[in-house]
């Protein structure tokens, strides 16, 4: 999706867990037509977690027939985007002639590297039909030295994707490794992304291995250490702790997070890079028409001045 500068996230519930070391709330922004969009990351305290710069909660909302949502050709650099969706459908196109209908529980990796194009759409079957639609997007940062990797495009279908179900949860395992088995998504550093999906009552346990961690709680509630957090709210943990998630209600959450990068990044507007001049020219590159176009689309969104 295309970024628009907003407020930062507010932080949230007071933290007596040793291990948290940040609570966000993410704060909601109107994108108009109801269509509600709730950003966690960038936070004025914390950039990232592990490679994740943007973390966006989009939806619930009710398209009638005929309405849908439209996101037209925009650019990209120097990151890797990842839809993921538990509601609707959208049509992903790119500059790279990829052409996907996203679907729930599917893993979308658009990786940008040196460039890329891409628009965002509801197919047209749900547009005429009118669709419910929720879902998440996040940005991973390319590490020093694959900022300008080729442009490239994996889905894995919800069915492609390994999973874990005991008495009381069931997870997803979307990138990365979790709950002792790998999702089959290649990625040029290590991270991880989970679902994970508690019946009220279930304690799940967030691995320890991972050099930075966090979770997004989507929606219900959970105790860590005696602290209740409902959701939304991201809840980023120190390394090394052992950390227990009980579930006192329902509750889909995200595990999410990897290793740190080895520096912050600049980002403006759809641009992620370690380099101010690389930001720069990649502007310059949208401005004057030098990205390659996205096939069957004649619209694009112009760059902000």
């Amino acid at each position: 999706m295309s970024w628009q500068p907003s407020n930062d996230p507010v932080l949230g519930d007071p933290m007596s867990c040793d291990a948290l070391d940040l609570v966000i709330v993410p704060r909601t922004r109107d994108l108009g037509d109801g269509f509600a969009v709730r950003r966690a990351l960038p936070h004025g305290k914390r950039q990232m977690v592990g490679p994740f710069i943007f973390f966006d909660h989009f939806g619930p909302v009710q398209f009638v027939s005929g309405k849908g949502m439209d996101v037209r050709p925009h650019p990209h650099i120097g990151l890797a985007t990842v839809t993921y969706l538990f509601d609707g459908a959208i049509m992903h196109r790119d500059s790279e002639g990829n052409v996907q209908e996203i679907a729930p529980g599917a893993m979308n990796l658009m990786t940008a590297g040196r460039g890329i194009a891409h628009s965002e759409r509801t197919p047209d079957a749900q547009r005429a039909s009118g669709q419910k639609m929720l879902g998440l997007q996040s940005w991973i940062a390319l590490p020093a030295g694959s900022e300008e990797v080729a442009p490239s495009f994996q889905h894995y279908a919800a069915g492609e994707l390994p999973m874990i179900s005991e008495r009381d949860f069931t997870a997803r395992v979307i990138a990365g490794s979790a709950f002792g088995i790998a999702s089959p998504v290649s990625m040029v550093s290590p991270w991880f992304y989970t679902e994970v999906t508690a019946a009220a009552g279930a304690s799940v346990p967030l691995d320890p291995d991972h050099e930075e961690r966090a979770i997004y709680v989507v929606d219900g509630e959970v105790e860590i250490a005696n602290e209740r957090y409902e959701g939304p709210r991201l809840l980023i943990f120190r390394p090394g702790d052992r950390i227990t998630v009980k579930a006192l209600k329902a509750t889909r959450m995200m595990f999410l997070g990897g290793d740190a990068l080895e520096g912050p990044r600049h980002i403006w507007w759809n641009f992620v890079s370690s380099s101010k001049e690389r930001i720069e020219q990649a502007k310059q590159d949208w401005k004057t028409g030098r990205f390659a176009a996205v096939p069957q689309e004649h619209e694009f969104i112009p760059l902000p001045e």
